[in-house]
């Protein structure tokens, strides 16, 4: 057993109950080749730099799953009536089916009656690391901190010009696992909705 100490450290994880602030964008280009010593900044979704997919908190679980199939992501985060950020929604909730199955039990709802606000993950429950900590980082770091912390998605949050904290990214579990090919211990995750398809539901989208 190898007990050499890790070069790597566990960047420290914020609570996110006050952030309600989301960064609005530019271009997001694909990293080249990683490794662990690369830097973390170069795994982040940066919204100063891509638009963050969002949802309204009202909108059913169906219409948060078209979104996810036209834009070919895995995530929306989820607003409220006054534009503020409460939680996110993935497409693992969407597809695993309980959260939804438990919302139409608890509520006596039709499918089509369940709303993304029943079923989010809210912010109180998701963690958030420092812009500046990240830049400082590396995706080594961020290995050792997905492993500790077991979150499939990790926020990032900055100040804007007033100093509002503010969502300014996120990090994939998924996404560092592709970079690096390499299995963070998390539950296997199909990369695109057709294999989605097959392995939960059987039928056409």
């Amino acid at each position: 057993m190898n007990n050499t100490p890790s070069p790597y450290s566990h960047l420290p994880l914020k609570e996110m109950d006050s952030v309600t602030s989301i960064c609005r964008p530019g271009h997001h280009t694909a990293s080249a080749s990683l490794g662990m010593d690369s830097p973390a900044l170069a795994l982040l979704t940066d919204f100063q730099q891509v638009r963050a997919f969002t949802v309204s908190s009202h909108s059913s679980v169906d219409d948060a799953l078209q979104t996810m199939k036209q834009n070919s992501i895995h995530m929306l985060l989820v607003i409220n009536d006054k534009g503020e950020f409460t939680g996110v929604v993935s497409a693992r909730i969407l597809f695993g089916g309980s959260a939804v199955t438990r919302a139409m039990h608890e509520g006596a709802l039709a499918r089509e009656d369940v709303t993304v606000d029943m079923i989010k993950l809210p912010r109180e429950e998701l963690h958030a690391i420092d812009y500046e900590r990240l830049a400082r980082a590396t995706v080594g770091d961020l290995v050792q901190t997905l492993k500790a912390s077991g979150d499939r998605h990790v926020l990032v949050t900055d100040h804007d010009e007033n100093t509002t904290l503010r969502i300014r990214g996120v990090i994939s579990a998924r996404e560092v696992s592709n970079a690096l090919g390499i299995d963070l211990d998390h539950p296997p995750e199909a990369h695109s909705f057709s294999a989605i398809r097959s392995v939960v539901l059987g039928h056409d989208l």
